[in-house]
C-alpha cells in the first residue's frame, strides 16, 4: 500500500533537457501564483518533495533554499516552511523582476520570427489559459493576496 500522507500541493510535469530543480522551482511558483498555495501554507518538507517527486534529497533541499532565498518561502520555528506573503511594492518594482525574464522571451520570439502583435496574443493566451486553471480550485485567482 502506498503511503499517501505527504501530497505536493501542485503539478510538475517532468520534461527531458530541463534540470528537474528548475521544474520543480517554476511548478512551486506557478502554484503561488495560481493560488494553490497561499501565505501561510504549509510548503512540503524535503523529505516529502524528495520522496512524493522522486528526486534527490539535495536536489529537494536546493529547491527549498532557492524559495526561501527568493523570499517565497519562510521558515517558522515549531512550523516548518510555509509560504511567504507577498512583498509590499510598487508595481514597477514588481515588474522590474521580470525584466530578464521578459528580454529573454523577447530575444528568443525574435530569433524566431515572432511579431510584437504575436506575442503579444500569445501571451494574452497563456495568462487566460492559466486564470482558467486557477478558477477549477477554490481558491482565489488574485495569487493569494485576497483577505481572509
Amino acid at each position: 500500500m502506498r503511503n499517501s500522507t505527504h501530497v505536493i500541493p501542485f503539478r510538475v510535469q517532468f520534461r527531458a533537457g530541463l534540470s528537474l530543480f528548475e521544474q520543480v522551482v517554476y511548478a512551486s511558483k506557478k502554484a503561488m501564483v495560481a493560488g494553490q498555495l497561499r501565505p501561510g501554507d504549509t510548503f512540503p518538507s524535503v523529505r516529502a518533495l524528495s520522496k512524493e517527486l522522486k528526486i534527490n534529497p539535495n536536489t529537494a533541499a536546493k529547491i527549498v533554499a532557492h524559495l526561501v532565498n527568493e523570499g517565497l518561502l519562510e521558515t517558522r520555528p515549531g512550523v516548518g516552511t510555509v509560504v511567504a506573503a507577498l512583498p509590499d511594492s510598487t508595481r514597477k518594482e514588481r515588474l522590474q523582476l521580470l525584466g530578464q525574464e521578459i528580454e529573454e522571451i523577447v530575444v528568443e520570439a525574435k530569433r524566431l520570427g515572432i511579431d510584437l502583435d504575436e506575442m503579444l496574443d500569445s501571451m494574452k493566451d497563456h495568462w487566460k489559459r492559466l486564470t482558467r486553471e486557477d478558477m477549477t480550485g477554490n481558491k482565489p485567482t488574485d495569487g493569494g493576496r485576497r483577505e481572509r
